[in-house]
């Protein structure tokens, strides 16, 4: 399909009113007054079920605080590479003076574009780069990665779960490696198989990855991709899988274990009210289950009460600070000891891990 080469225009209904003789105080008032307009950028389709639509909801949530004193715009399946920043100037022309870039390949056409534009607040998801006007957020999704992990090690008959992902980048391998502490947590005895698919949605082949690992006799499958497609093939061959980014149950209602589920518009309404507050600067922010940002939908009814109840029981830990999924002692795939114990993964190492964890079978691509 062709990706719209023009800008989505949320709430049309905000425009300011055009004035005439018999235009009110109000019409005047937001004349003097115009909206602040603010421009997402997004890697997939709103229809993805998955990472896109969880930040469109985020957008949403900003209009929904802030009524006529915002407008939203968005661009959405924008190529990770040059188009990109060809679609951030037409975004800046627009009249944008925020912009959020939600994926981790719009990190170098935020930070040029962002050079030329001073005046404009750039936010950008899951990068490292930053400027005097170009504020970076990630998220602690790992959190939620060791307790899908711990579902899954309960659930296993064959010990060999299954990971589809995306593409090597700290972020999906950190993922990848939390989910195996947290199911080995439960379960010495389980693994981890991968397949690599470079796209971050691409319905066909997330499910020929699945499909691929369960003939390898993976029982359970969790994914760092963004359409419910795993979640579907699971509950078609009565397998159990963990939905990604959004809650997927309604795709496999007794397949669905649970979902690692992102609500970006607590982040958003964040940096937007400081924004209109005059108060807007450059951060990098990382945040987890404790602010709100990382949710968890309900447990499936595959779910047994005990798993039930270590899971409630290290999700409590983890929202009060007395566990990190990356405590020690933890030795890699080669053997090596990274973690000692008592000891956790170091902050700056966590954000640009690149090794596999022991219990994960196979190479990084």
């Amino acid at each position: 399909m062709k990706r719209r080469q023009f800008l989505q225009h949320a709430s049309v209904g905000l425009a300011v009113p055009a004035l005439g003789l018999g235009a009110t105080a109000a019409s005047m008032a937001n004349a003097a007054n115009p909206p602040l307009k603010v421009g997402f950028i997004y890697p997939g389709p709103l229809a993805d079920v998955g990472w896109t639509y969880q930040h469109d909801l985020g957008r949403k949530m900003v209009e929904a605080e802030f009524g006529d004193k915002v407008k939203t715009v968005f661009v959405e399946k924008v190529p990770e590479g040059p188009d990109a920043e060809r679609v951030l100037r037409q975004l800046v022309d627009d009249g944008c003076t925020m912009i959020f870039t939600t994926s981790f390949g719009f990190m170098e056409p935020t930070i040029r574009v962002a050079a030329d534009f001073p005046e404009v607040a750039f936010e950008h998801c899951s990068g490292y780069k930053t400027a005097p006007n170009v504020g970076i957020y990630q998220t602690r999704f790992y959190e939620g990665a060791y307790l899908m992990g711990m579902l899954a090690g309960k659930r296993t008959k064959s010990n060999t779960l299954g990971y589809v992902a995306p593409f090597p980048i700290p972020e999906v391998i950190r993922n990848l490696n939390a989910f195996v502490l947290g199911a080995r947590a439960v379960n010495p005895n389980a693994s981890a198989k991968v397949v690599w698919i470079n796209s971050w949605y691409d319905p066909a082949n997330e499910r020929d990855a699945a499909l691929t690992l369960m003939n390898q006799g993976a029982d359970v499958m969790y994914q760092n991709t963004d359409s419910p497609a795993i979640v579907q093939l699971a509950q078609s061959k009565g397998l159990w899988a963990i939905g990604q980014d959004s809650d997927m149950s309604r795709f496999g209602p007794t397949a669905h274990l649970s979902a690692n589920v992102l609500n970006w518009g607590v982040y958003y309404v964040h940096k937007v009210r400081q924004k209109l507050a005059g108060q807007w600067k450059s951060e990098d922010t990382k945040w987890g289950m404790k602010e709100g940002i990382v949710q968890l939908a309900a447990l499936g009814p595959s779910v047994s009460k005990e798993a039930a109840a270590a899971f409630d029981e290290r999700k409590a830990s983890i929202l009060a600070g007395k566990l990190h999924p990356f405590a020690g002692p933890i030795v890699d795939q080669g053997g090596k000891p990274r973690v000692a114990a008592g000891q956790v993964v170091p902050e700056s190492e966590l954000w640009t891990m690149k090794w596999y964890v022991d219990g994960i079978s196979g190479k990084q691509p």
